[in-house]
C-alpha cells in the first residue's frame, strides 16, 4: 500500500521538480537550514558526474548526468560509481537500485577526450598532462564500467535506458539484472569501428543471453540494435514508450521490494551463479548449503511462513546476509 508524503518515513527527503519526480535525500551539500537526520546507517559518498535521488526509502535511483556529453563515463566516474553501489550493498535500508540518464543518452560509453588525453600524455616525453594516475592508465575498478559491467554485489540494479546506450554503456546493461527500455532507445557495440575491444566484461557474458552468433553479429559489425530487437534477442525485459522508462524501472523495484530481502539476495546470487558458467547442480549445492543455512537463521524466513498462516502482510527487516 502506498504511503502519503505526509508520512513520517519521508522526513529525510524532499520531492524534486524533475520530469519524473523522486524523492531527493537531504544531504548537507544540498541544505544547510534543515537538520534532518537520515535512517541510513552511513551518508552516501560524493558522486561528481550523477545525481542520487529515492524515488521510496528503499530504492536508490542513480542518473549518469553529463548530458552534453551523451553520459560518457571517465575514470573517476567509474570509481565513485563503484564506490556508491558497494555503499548500496551495505546500507540495510536500501533493497533495489536504478540506473538510467539525462538528456538522450542513458550512456555512449568511455570519456574519448580523456583516452586521447591519455594517449597523448604517453607519448610525450615528460608526460605531464595534469591527468590522475588512473586517468593516465584508463584503469577501472574491478567492477568494471560504471561499477556494472562486471559487478557481482549483492542487491539488484534495473537499467532503463533512455536512449543511447552504446559500448561501455552496453556492456553495463549486459550485466544489470534487468533492464528496461524507452522504444527510441538502441543499443550497440561500436568499438571495432574506431580500433578497440568491448575489454570490460561484455563480450563472453553476451554470448551467454543472446547466443554466439548474435554475439558474433554486434561484436563484429558494431551494428546497433532497437529497442525492440534488444528484447526480442534477450537483452531488454520491457520496452515501453518514450520517458516511461524510469516509472516502469521503478515499478519492477517495488514489486522486488515488496519480496523477502533474503529471498531477493539468495535468489539472485542462485541465478548469477547459473549465468556465470557454474554447473547447475553445483550451484544448487552452494545455495543450499552456504547461502540457505544462513538465510535459515534470519528472521525474515520465518516473518514469511507466519505471515502466510496468519493471512497477513508480512513485515519484512534489513537483511545481515
Amino acid at each position: 500500500m502506498s504511503r502519503p508524503l505526509s508520512d513520517p518515513v519521508f522526513k529525510p527527503y524532499v520531492l524534486s521538480h524533475t520530469a519524473i519526480p523522486v524523492l531527493a535525500f537531504l544531504t548537507p551539500s544540498l541544505t544547510n537550514k534543515m537538520s534532518t537526520k537520515s535512517s541510513f546507517t552511513t551518508p552516501p559518498p560524493a558522486v561528481h558526474d550523477s545525481l542520487i535521488s529515492f524515488p521510496t526509502p528503499q530504492i536508490l535511483q542513480v542518473t549518469l548526468n553529463r548530458p552534453t556529453a551523451l553520459n560518457c563515463i571517465n575514470t573517476r566516474g567509474h570509481y565513485e560509481l563503484d564506490a556508491l553501489y558497494t555503499w548500496f550493498d551495505n546500507e540495510p535500508s536500501l533493497r533495489c537500485a536504478i540506473l538510467t540518464g539525462a538528456g538522450r543518452a542513458f550512456c555512449a560509453g568511455a570519456d574519448l577526450k580523456e583516452w586521447d588525453n591519455a594517449n597523448h600524455s604517453s607519448s610525450t616525453q615528460d608526460g605531464k598532462s595534469g591527468l590522475s594516475r588512473e586517468a593516465s592508465e584508463r584503469t577501472m575498478p574491478p567492477s568494471g564500467f560504471g561499477a556494472l559491467s562486471r559487478r557481482g554485489g549483492k542487491k539488484p540494479i534495473i537499467c532503463a535506458v533512455n536512449g543511447i546506450c552504446f559500448g561501455g554503456g552496453c556492456e553495463m546493461i549486459i550485466n544489470a539484472d534487468m533492464v528496461v527500455a524507452d522504444e527510441g532507445a538502441q543499443f550497440g557495440l561500436p568499438e571495432a569501428k574506431i580500433g578497440v575491444v568491448a575489454l570490460a566484461g561484455a563480450l563472453s557474458r553476451l554470448v551467454r543471453t543472446v547466443g554466439r552468433q548474435r554475439a558474433m553479429e554486434m561484436a563484429l559489425t558494431g551494428r546497433p540494435l532497437k529497442a525492440e530487437e534488444a528484447r526480442e534477442w534477450g537483452l531488454v525485459n520491457r520496452v515501453v514508450p518514450k520517458g516511461k522508462c524510469v516509472e516502469e524501472a521503478i515499478k519492477l523495484a517495488e514489486m522486488i521490494v515488496g519480496n523477502s530481502p533474503d529471498s531477493v539476495i539468495v535468489s539472485r546470487e542462485g541465478v548469477k551463479m547459473g549465468w556465470e558458467g557454474i554447473g547447475a547442480e553445483e550451484a544448487t549445492r552452494w545455495t543450499q548449503e552456504v547461502w540457505y543455512k544462513r538465510m535459515d537463521k534470519g528472521e525474515n524466513m520465518k516473518e514469511g511462513v507466519r505471515s502466510f498462516v496468519e493471512k497477513r502482510k508480512p513485515r519484512w527487516v534489513p537483511s545481515k546476509l
